[in-house]
């Protein structure tokens, strides 16, 4: 008896020490991504020499997440939306664009964009990268193609890629060798007169342009209808999703309140047009959309996922604040951002870096200003380049993403050997170093790396060495450093100025400059509780946003950020 309660003490305490090890654990496990994703895009099979993929479709069969995008020479598949392997194939057509996929009846369906003959095909084991034809041609041959299945087993097909023709859809009997079942219904046409995001232009500013409406998705919820489509263009930094809900597949559709609602115009990659939205194995929504470089092509293209919800009144909104920050992949269901954002902010934005040589119209500074399209250059790809960023102070670093710009590259296709070798070492003082992150026998192409570390390390300075690249020379777009800082995070907008111009799909704000900020959140939306639109800015205490919808009235908030968190305002303002 007298050894009972001290054994019971030593029991709890090696149960409690064991909670914390499981807490220890699940914080040390988390998975992150950071867009663009980390794939191996593919350089395309004409000049110029770039990487493409563009267009995206997720869909969850047999556990697991297949990924179908533009041009890529085949598909991706993931368990967890974190780690994505390549399957290569020439059973289907993926040199054609905007290809989907749907299951029905445990078999996944395949279709490509096409104006002359629609092929659909199938596959009962897309990881081994066979499929057959189950219809040589449908009934319409369409562009832009995407798959609905309604709880009733009914299936509708949508379509079209166009500056002049509608969105349109039309029913399909799948146990009648998918044969259409009516006419096409139009559905979608743009009203740029009414709706800012659809005016083409990085800044929706080419007023006398027509926009390219295109890439329809269709998702239910709650009985209603979601019929979403992408404009102005593929090459826009704007190319966002707008949606249409209706009572039934087929409409008639209206315009949603809350549009575009994937939208991501700044940051350092923009654009969230073209994709679709799904359900992963918790319950969450995503939407996984283009992201544009469009520097030696236009259709230099990347593909970006962004967290997705319905709010209480069946609005539809992506979250692309921060949306090229680390964000989270929850293992169970959600109820907002914050649930999936893991506060880790930008550590290297504009700082001091030492390169080993650069090309002078690409100096090292590229690398630092939150801007894809430009980049640095060294003057060579041998094994002698090197790049160190000063973060000024020492920092808890989380997560490093690596951009490759790819200068003056001759690939084509997907030939063999083709990758980056590097290290990454870090370092307090800028003299003793030690290695981070070893990618000197890597095998893999990617050209978008992103390394959630083991731990959090402390340290002030980072270098990547450069050991090999595919070929040109060692170029950077971005080499970006997430974690938290140990400062204070930036005062608030104390206030700011709004104007609404006589163009309606225009608005333009001025605020004074925050002591410490390194940008700016300009968050939006159609209802004080619903702050679902973000425009980041950067280096500028003023912006003109053109993407209103001329029809409502909006409310602004301004929340500075930097390094050390967000300082978040209470002041709103209104504009009719």
């Amino acid at each position: 008896m007298r050894f009972y309660i001290p054994l019971l003490a030593v029991a709890f305490i090696m149960i409690l020490a064991g909670c914390d090890q499981k807490q220890a654990t699940k914080k040390e496990t988390i998975k992150t991504f950071c867009n663009p994703l980390d794939l191996d895009y593919r350089f395309q099979l004409e000049g110029p020499s770039r990487r493409e993929a563009a267009d995206p479709t997720v869909v969850y069969f047999r556990d697991r997440y297949y990924l179908f995008a533009s041009k890529t020479g085949g598909y991706w598949h993931s368990t967890d939306l974190v780690e994505w392997s390549f399957v290569e194939t020439n059973q289907i057509p993926t040199e054609e664009y905007a290809p989907t996929a749907i299951d029905i009846n445990d078999t996944l369906y395949f279709l490509a964009s096409s104006r002359t003959k629609s092929t659909l095909y199938k596959s009962g084991d897309p990881l081994s990268g066979k499929w057959e034809i189950t219809r040589d041609s449908l009934d319409v041959a369409v562009w832009d193609p995407a798959f609905f299945l309604d709880d009733d087993k009914r299936l509708y097909l949508y379509w079209e890629c166009s500056h002049k023709l509608p969105i349109k859809g039309i029913e399909l009997d799948y146990k009648n060798n998918f044969d259409t079942i009516g006419h096409p219904v139009d559905f979608i046409l743009a009203k740029t007169d009414e709706h800012g995001w659809e005016v083409p232009g990085d800044y929706n500013e080419r007023i006398n342009n027509h926009p390219w409406i295109e890439g329809a998705w269709v998702n239910k919820y709650k009985g209603k209808y979601y019929l979403q489509y992408a404009g102005p263009g593929t090459e826009y930094k704007s190319y966002s999703d707008g949606v249409y809900v209706a009572e039934s597949p087929l409409g008639p559709y209206k315009i949603a309140k809350h549009n575009p609602f994937a939208y991501k115009p700044e940051g350092f990659a923009a654009g969230a047009g073209h994709g679709s939205t799904f359900k992963d194995k918790f319950g969450n929504y995503w939407h996984v959309g283009t992201m544009s470089i469009s520097v030696k092509h236009p259709f230099e293209r990347r593909i970006g996922l962004f967290p997705t919800f319905f709010d209480k009144d069946g609005e539809l909104f992506s979250v692309t604040k921060f949306g090229d920050f680390p964000i989270q992949i929850p293992g169970i269901k959600v109820a907002s951002f914050d649930d999936v954002f893991p506060s880790w902010m930008l550590l290297s934005y504009n700082k001091p870096v030492q390169v080993s040589s650069e090309i002078d119209s690409l100096p090292a500074s590229n690398m630092v200003n939150e801007d894809i399209r430009t980049y640095w250059s060294a003057e060579t790809g041998s094994d002698k380049e090197w790049a160190v960023i000063d973060l000024e102070q020492n920092f808890d670093v989380s997560a490093i993403q690596i951009n490759f710009a790819e200068h003056e590259t001759k690939i084509y296709g997907r030939p063999d050997a083709v990758f980056h070798r590097y290290t990454i070492d870090y370092s307090v003082d800028n003299n003793n170093w030690e290695v981070l992150i070893d990618q000197s026998q890597n095998q893999n192409d990617r050209s978008h790396p992103y390394f959630q570390l083991p731990q959090k390390e402390n340290c002030r300075y980072l270098r990547i060495r450069n050991i090999e690249v595919p070929d040109g020379t060692f170029a950077i777009s971005g080499f970006r450093v997430f974690g938290k800082g140990n400062g204070e995070q930036p005062d608030v907008v104390s206030d700011f100025n709004i104007v609404r111009k006589t163009d309606r799909r225009s608005v333009s704000l001025k605020w004074e400059k925050v002591a410490g900020a390194d940008g700016y959140n300009v968050i939006y939306g159609t209802d004080k509780e619903k702050f679902y639109h973000n425009y980041q800015v950067y280096g500028d205490t003023s912006v003109t946003i053109n993407s209103l919808n001329t029809n409502l009235s909006y409310y602004f908030k301004i929340e500075p950020f930097n390094e050390n968190g967000v300082g978040v305002s209470e002041l709103i303002k209104y504009v009719e």
